[in-house]
């Protein structure tokens, strides 16, 4: 009997591994206009979300401020739990302020676990209150497979949703606030010096794509909820549990294809699509993230599955990922795709400047610590300081100044002051005076000055000349002349035109 009982354990598991590896993962891809279902598989299965509850966060953020309950610019601050999230995070230390608009922007580009319960927390005053606001606005839209218990997807076997519940989400984003589309489709953002480029892989990379959320954990694999726009018609692709992102954005890529390739007219819309009778979700983490296995990274290019022990028919979650799965759809026709192998080059997008506090003044290094913005040192005010009559004006530094002097501080520049010497109308006649003035009999000469009734001393204010050497001394001293000096020539006497006598004066002293 008990033979028996393992046999029938055995065929179960092993058609349950069949249908499983036949079935896939979930994908879905939808008219965003009309709501028309242009593929489906798995759709209404429910799945841990990983981080697009990110959408959802962001969804009930921007009916708060529709609300008026707060605006754009409402500033959050960072708490002490918060900075205890696990990656991926900001690494924010606690007291750190954010607007409510830079906040979206971190948690749709950098998935910051961190910046996302900052917002549950300021928003709602806890994780718990927020995660009720999530929860009416799920049941509000008719997402019906989806639960929440975070705001960042951080792994919770409680936290669930559907493809089918993110693309009625993101529908909805789409429509009820048009002016925050740019949210979704930032392809990096500047933080100081520090560029923090987007996990989502579609954006730059296929023909249209403009949005919106990549998630990743070991329990749901590889997500993402992605829109794209080709000849003004959007679609909305859900792709949920692959090994990898660049499996994940392939198949989204596929999705896409088919779609832009369907009228969808005579197709159920999303909210149409049955019910699954599958009651949680899968727990795919010992595929993902099995012993001796990589942690993968949310936008990880490289697939990470490999079979568990035992083969498919004993682990029907990897049956989910055997090579028929990405190469032969099951349901007929339906699931079979165009098979595309790869995507365009990725591509540098212009950052969007974000920053600490309400404006624009102070930002985070790499190490996430502020740095202020520096702050002109003012001058200090120079007195007038009166000298002998003459006034010392100060003149305050400006355009006109000349250059500093060398050997000043090069960082003063906006402090240098120069000090113009002349004598003021008040001092001319005190200057004139005392210039003209004869000095008192009974004033005290100065030190080594002569003056009336001061005697001399030697060594103090006297000019002594050199004694000159006596004319004796100077015989037979012979003057050194320089060897380069080169010697000057000697003018000649000028001859004198000679007469008859002088001529007969010369014959006779010849003879």
């Amino acid at each position: 009997m008990a033979r028996r009982a393992v046999l029938l354990l055995a065929a179960a598991l092993a058609l349950f591994g069949a249908s499983a590896a036949e079935a896939g993962t979930p994908a879905l891809v939808v008219d965003a206009a009309s709501g028309r279902v242009l593929y489906a598989d798995r759709a209404t299965d429910p799945w841990y979300p990983a981080s697009v509850t990110k959408l959802m966060t962001a969804y009930v953020a921007l009916d708060l401020v529709r609300q008026g309950k707060f605006s754009m610019n409402s500033l959050l601050t960072m708490s002490p739990e918060a900075t205890r999230e696990p990656p991926s995070k900001m690494g924010f230390k606690p007291g750190t302020q954010l607007t409510l608009e830079n906040a979206l922007r971190i948690i749709m580009v950098k998935s910051a676990n961190d910046v996302s319960m900052m917002i549950g927390e300021n928003l709602a005053g806890s994780v718990e209150n927020y995660a009720a606001l999530m929860n009416e606005a799920s049941r509000r839209l008719g997402m019906r497979e989806s639960r929440w218990y975070n705001q960042n997807g951080l792994p919770d076997e409680r936290q669930q949703t559907s493809a089918r519940d993110m693309a009625i989400l993101a529908r909805a984003l789409i429509h009820e606030f048009p002016e925050h589309e740019d949210l979704f489709r930032i392809g990096a953002l500047k933080l100081g010096r520090k560029i923090i480029r987007n996990h989502n892989g579609m954006l730059g990379r296929y023909p249209g794509a403009d949005g919106m959320k990549t998630g990743f954990i070991c329990m749901g694999g590889f997500n993402i909820v992605a829109t794209a726009t080709q000849n003004g018609r959007r679609l909305i692709a859900v792709v949920m549990g692959y090994p990898s992102a660049r499996e994940r954005d392939l198949r989204a890529a596929d999705l896409f294809d088919h779609g832009f390739a369907s009228s969808g007219w005579a197709m159920q819309t999303v909210d149409q699509l049955p019910p699954s009778p599958l009651m949680s979700p899968p727990n795919m983490r010992s595929v993902i993230c099995g012993p001796n296995k990589r942690q993968p990274q949310e936008d990880d290019e490289t697939a990470v599955v490999a079979a568990a022990p035992g083969g498919n028919a004993d682990n029907p979650i990897a049956s989910l990922f055997s090579p028929s799965t990405f190469s032969v759809a099951s349901a007929g026709a339906a699931r079979s795709l165009g098979g595309r192998t790869s995507l365009g080059p990725r591509v540098e997008f212009e950052p969007v400047p974000i920053w600490l506090g309400a404006t624009p003044g102070t930002v985070a290094d790499e190490d996430g610590k502020t740095k202020a913005k520096p702050v002109a040192i003012a001058a200090k005010p120079v007195q007038s300081k009166r000298v002998r009559g003459r006034n010392l004006e100060p003149v305050a530094a400006a355009a006109s100044l000349t250059p500093p002097v060398a050997g000043t501080n090069p960082g003063e520049g906006a402090a240098v002051t120069t000090l113009r010497s002349g004598p003021s109308p008040a001092s001319r006649s005190a200057l004139s005076g005392n210039l003209q003035a004869k000095p008192a009999a009974d004033a005290k000469p100065k030190l080594g000055a002569v003056g009336a009734g001061a005697k001399a001393k030697p060594g103090h204010g006297q000019i002594r000349a050199k004694p000159a050497l006596p004319a004796a001394a100077l015989d037979g001293v012979e003057l050194r002349r320089d060897a380069k000096a080169k010697p000057r020539p000697v003018a000649k006497p000028a001859r004198r035109p000679e007469t008859a006598a002088s001529a007969s004066e010369k014959r006779a002293a010849a003879q």
